[in-house]
């Protein structure tokens, strides 16, 4: 299971880095290009979507199947393996989280962005008739 935490990983990755580049002031130049490139890559990102629900559903389940650790039915090491466990659940949550939370926004930024782009050469558009 560790290789569809490291794909979400990188999939998340590459949503903040192209949501900070087309984000970050004076970037005009690749601006259209990046555009273009996000746009593309949207719609096989929104694969992220059901893979996140199917790796939630993942956590889920183990959660709700593994034995219980009291403080006096387990060993040291026994309790030690529970917490990691737990921590280990709660990393790959926040990591499906932001996943889903970054691809919405990259999806609310490019559609902006398109908008902002349009209306820009409506402007000129109008600017050159007067």
């Amino acid at each position: 299971m560790a290789l569809e935490w490291v794909v979400l990983g990188y999939t998340a990755g590459a949503e903040a880095i192209m949501l900070l580049l087309l984000t970050v002031p004076g970037l005009d130049g690749l601006r259209k290009g990046l555009i273009a490139v996000t746009r593309n890559l949207l719609k096989p990102f929104m694969s992220v979507v059901p893979f996140s629900l199917f790796l939630l559903m993942d956590i889920y389940w183990k959660y709700e199947t593994r034995p219980t650790c009291d403080a006096d039915s387990c060993t040291p090491s026994e309790s030690l393996r529970h917490q990691k466990s737990i921590m280990k659940s709660q990393r790959n949550a926040l990591l499906i989280a932001a996943a889903l939370i970054l691809y919405w926004l990259l999806y609310s930024v490019t559609n902006l962005v398109v908008k902002i782009e349009q209306l820009n050469q409506r402007v000129e558009r109008l600017k050159n008739r007067d």
